[in-house]
């Protein structure tokens, strides 16, 4: 199923192409029951949505997971009226819905154990948007708390990270202006759906953001918040993301449980000190103890997260394999381009950059500090 098949308009005459069985994927997913890994292993079994419909109940008792009841909702999900209603909203709302299957759905959050099987999107999620570190806290911040949350999310987006939060008030809503008022991109994730967006003053917030990065619910546009759905959309959060940066938080704080799940998945995370009289902070300071990495500026959290496992594309049209090479300057960026994986000889180095020897030689010295290259021998570098 190729991603241009969602963008044509549904019609009479779209039963037997891809697009028209969004219509049956939407309808299998408004079922509250059926959670993304029933539904994989549905999809894994039968193929297809329209197929999970027309399978006979022992067909879909046969599926690990699939209960009695599970089969219900099946049923009722072939009711398509309520589907087709989300697909009216979608396109007069200017919202893209990407099934898993989508070449534009963000391959790294389907590698999530419970990656959603589709997302509404208002905006867009880009390539460039695999650099990106989730800003959380409490949504009862402090003047300190919003201070900071805005300072390193203005920072982040400046040296070209996305930053990814969840629009809730406090350090969530700080997050994302930080970002916006550096003219970066930011995404938020929702605990409802889109057309019923939570909390309800955020709506401005959230157009802003739909036009300088994106806003995404895995949840259908007319479902309302509800508690068990934020812990869903914090996996989400950490999934998108490098590593989580916790501004502020109590001991018992959903930011916390972001920051747990960023853990499970091999994530970083990231914890901001705070005064050990503060109850806003004792969140941040046991993440601390706990073995969190505790930074306390922009180039410490860049530096921190260190190579990638893959080369992600920037906004500026070039490439990195190491987020600490954000921080580099135009000399020291230069250089680094010379430097291949498999070694140069220093010499060759020099002679490929217009910078006298002395200018190479302590370049070669900041990159290997910073931990972007190492010393092979006495003549020969690499990139690591």
């Amino acid at each position: 199923m190729q991603c241009g098949d969602f963008d044509k308009p549904l019609g009479d005459t779209d039963q037997a192409t891809p697009r028209f069985s969004l219509i049956h994927l939407i309808s299998l997913t408004m079922q509250a029951g059926l959670g993304p890994c029933t539904l994989s292993s549905l999809l894994d079994r039968f193929g297809t949505a329209q197929s999970v419909l027309a399978a006979s109940t022992s067909e879909l008792l046969s599926v690990h997971g699939v209960g009695k009841k599970n089969v219900q909702q099946i049923r009722a999900a072939s009711d398509l009226g309520q589907a087709a209603e989300v697909l009216r909203w979608c396109k007069r709302q200017k919202t893209n819905i990407l099934p898993r299957v989508s070449e534009s759905y963000p391959h790294w959050l389907g590698e999530l154990p419970q990656a959603p099987t589709l997302l509404y999107v208002q905006g867009n999620v880009l390539p460039e948007d695999r650099l990106s570190v989730a800003v959380v806290g409490t949504r009862h911040a402090t003047t300190y708390g919003i201070t900071q949350a805005s300072r390193f999310s203005f920072g982040l987006a400046k040296a070209g990270i996305t930053v990814v939060s969840g629009l809730a008030r406090g350090i969530d809503a700080a997050a994302h202006r930080g970002a916006l008022d550096a003219g970066g991109r930011t995404i938020a994730f929702l605990g409802s759906g889109l057309a019923k967006l939570y909390p309800s003053e955020h709506a401005e917030l959230a157009d802003e953001i739909s036009h300088s990065g994106a806003v995404v619910s895995e949840y259908a546009p007319s479902c309302p918040p509800r508690c068990g759905h934020f812990p869903q959309r914090n996996r989400l959060i950490a999934g998108l993301t490098l590593g989580t940066l916790v501004v502020e938080a109590p001991d018992r704080s959903g930011a916390l449980i972001t920051a747990r799940l960023a853990g499970e998945i091999n994530r970083d995370v990231f914890a901001l000190p705070g005064p050990v009289n503060s109850r806003a902070s004792r969140g941040c300071n046991q993440l601390i103890r706990d073995g969190a990495i505790l930074v306390q500026s922009i180039e410490e959290l860049i530096e921190a997260l260190g190579p990638i496992s893959e080369v992600i594309p920037t906004a500026i049209g070039g490439a990195i394999r190491n987020v600490g090479e954000l921080n580099l300057n135009e000399v020291e960026t230069r250089v680094l381009q010379e430097i291949e994986p498999t070694g140069n000889l220093i010499d060759e180095i020099i002679a490929s950059t217009p910078y006298s020897t002395q200018q190479v030689l302590a370049v070669i010295s900041v990159l290997e500090v910073r931990r972007l290259i190492r010393r092979l021998s006495g003549q020969y570098v690499s990139r690591i």
